[in-house]
């Protein structure tokens, strides 16, 4: 159990902080589940547009500190060879 001032500051800092960061995970995972969807449909064209509309979503999540840039860039990467294979 926390004693300084400090210390609890802290605590109730992180529990809002981890909230926060869950939240644009989540959004993020929302983004990237729209694309694998149009993915296994086969849709190309919708394929792309959900691509275009998460690329955005993920490079915040790597200016939010959420994820790893180089994470984000493998996650991309193998997106866009899945929705270019499509067809």
């Amino acid at each position: 159990m926390a004693h300084h001032k400090s210390a609890k500051k802290r605590i109730r800092r992180n529990g809002r902080r981890t909230e926060i960061n869950r939240r644009r995970v989540s959004r993020i995972r929302t983004f990237v589940k729209a694309v694998e969807l149009a993915i296994s449909s086969g849709d190309k064209d919708a394929a792309q547009t959900a691509l275009r509309a998460a690329q955005p979503e993920m490079h915040r999540g790597v200016r939010g500190g959420v994820l790893h840039k180089n994470t984000v860039a493998r996650k991309l990467s193998r997106l866009s060879a899945r929705v270019k294979a499509i067809g």
